[in-house]
């Protein structure tokens, strides 16, 4: 077993149903999840909703259903979602689970103990949307003189008996935590964070007295739990804290939470300054990615621009879209997307360069060779050459990925297809079939080995349409990690099996622009 690498992701406020956002970060964390399981790592990958809050109990309010039966109804959209993508988490956490609720409780029983917890009068600003608490000079007027929240949201004057947690307390151990560089990336987000903690730190309310729908207080039952205390133990319970063996104690702490630039400062600030209150470890790493724009603009239901990730996917395709949200956009930075832009992507590499040098490679065994495989007698410095091409864009990208640097992990890659591309005008194995059918057969046999290996190396982004494309290879389903790529057997011993290539069915197909975006 290797070594272990945890992965979460932001889990989801279910009062709405699921939309671009929401699939672009399981789509990246679930693509990092594969990578590591490819590079040998013991991976474990979470997922879930959040449940609690003032903005679920608002919205079962108006729907006249209780806020248990919205959650029940809304969590399982996000379930779907991730299925539909293809999304291979090991653990869906849902907050309104009793082990989540014996989790957070005690996690708080830990910060009371460690006297981080006292009762008082909270007076303040709060966005219900936000779930967040705000200091007036962090406040901005609106076109109607309206505050407004840092992100734009309504706040609203609030006034009630609170827990609070003396935050001010760790202000220091927080800044150097960030002082050794790895915690927050990218480090945009870290001098963000640096900032703010700089700037002095308040204690924070922890509890509400307006609403029940949460978590209650231990022993202050007329108290909920401020649902940000609930939404970041998520992370723990999944692993059965408060037993701390276990799934626990081989995965905590997390190797990376992947997270929304928008909320950083929960998952940099709090929770941090939360486990270190409960004498438990902090994550390794809190990365924050931007938005996924829709033609620069950000989606919102005002806009009538929000997008559901399912229906794009079953018009284009899962694995088309995998590609192109991590090939189109820098990682960590905002980016924007089309549906002009998925077809001309996934037509332009997938299709035209990868999927075509796949369906070429094999056709032409099939038909020049009988789709029998062959150890070739002599290798040229034009297939060595390519070899080397190839070995040395696969490292980029894993080079790249490593550092969550996707896009330009692709671009090595293509480049790798290209040479293969280069390589087949080059070489000309159609005309070699006549003149020299040894060095055509060499020629094929390269280009087979070659896209073996570039399918592997971009299995993680393309699960499905890879396995269909190795499959017509004769490669194992345990042999498609990166292990195999340094495996110098695999071939031969293909061809001592007596593997044929069957005529191929290609895995790629060329998108058309739906009509109503061609009009």
């Amino acid at each position: 077993m290797g070594e272990p690498y945890y992965i979460t992701t932001a889990i989801s406020y279910p009062n709405g149903r699921p939309h671009i956002g929401h699939a672009y970060e399981a789509i990246a964390a679930d693509v990092i999840a594969r990578f590591k399981k490819a590079e040998g790592f013991d991976v474990r990958f979470q997922t879930g909703t959040d449940e609690h809050g003032l903005k679920m109990a608002q919205k079962a309010r108006d729907l006249d259903v209780t806020p248990a039966a919205l959650a029940d109804e809304m969590s399982s959209y996000f379930k779907s979602m991730c299925d539909a993508l293809n999304i291979s988490y090991d653990v869906f956490i849902r907050t309104t689970e009793p082990r989540h609720h014996a989790a957070t409780q005690e996690l708080w029983r830990r910060m009371e103990a460690n006297g981080d917890l006292y009762l008082d009068r909270y007076e303040g600003w709060y966005s219900v949307r936000d779930e967040a608490y705000y200091d007036e000079s962090e406040l901005q007027v609106g076109e109607d003189g309206a505050k407004l929240s840092p992100q734009g949201t309504p706040v609203e004057w609030t006034v009630e008996e609170s827990w609070f947690f003396r935050l001010s307390r760790y202000q220091d151990r927080l800044l150097d935590l960030y002082a050794s560089g790895e915690f927050i990336r990218p480090e945009s987000r870290r001098n963000e964070i640096q900032r703010f903690v700089e700037g002095g730190l308040r204690d924070l309310s922890v509890s509400r007295t307006s609403f029940d729908w949460g978590i209650k207080v231990p022993g202050s039952d007329n108290h909920v739990m401020y649902v940000w205390v609930d939404a970041l133990t998520n992370y723990i319970t999944g692993l059965g804290f408060p037993d701390e063996g276990g799934d626990f104690a081989r995965y905590w702490p997390a190797s990376l939470h992947l997270i929304g630039k928008d909320i950083v400062r929960f998952h940099t600030v709090y929770w941090p300054a939360f486990l270190m209150s409960a004498d438990l470890p902090v994550p390794k790493q809190v990365f924050g990615h931007g938005f996924l724009l829709n033609r620069g603009q950000k989606e919102s239901k005002s806009l009538g621009n929000v997008t559901d990730p399912i229906a794009l996917a079953e018009t284009f395709g899962v694995d088309t879209l995998r590609y192109f949200f991590l090939r189109e956009v820098a990682f960590g930075q905002d980016g924007s997307w089309s549906t002009e832009a998925i077809v001309t992507r996934a037509n332009a590499e997938l299709a035209n360069s990868f999927g075509n040098l796949a369906q070429r490679s094999l056709s032409m065994i099939f038909k020049n060779m009988d789709g029998e495989l062959k150890v070739p007698s002599e290798v040229s410095e034009a297939d060595r050459t390519l070899r080397a091409a190839v070995a040395e864009a696969i490292a980029g990208l894993r080079r790249a990925f490593d550092a969550l640097d996707f896009s330009a992990g692709l671009e090595a890659w293509m480049r790798g297809v290209f040479a293969c591309n280069q390589y087949v005008d080059d070489q000309a194995p159609w005309a070699l079939r006549k003149s020299d059918p040894a060095r055509m057969e060499a020629v094929l046999m390269t280009l087979f080995q070659v896209v073996r290996d570039l399918a592997i190396a971009v299995r993680p982004v393309v699960p499905s349409a890879i396995d269909a494309l190795l499959d017509q290879m004769g490669q194992d389903a345990e042999n498609r990690n990166y292990a195999a790529l340094v495996d110098e057997e695999w071939f031969s011993a293909l061809v001592e099996a007596g593997f044929r290539v069957d005529k191929p069915q290609g895995v790629f197909p060329r998108l058309e622009l739906p009509v109503e975006a061609a009009a």
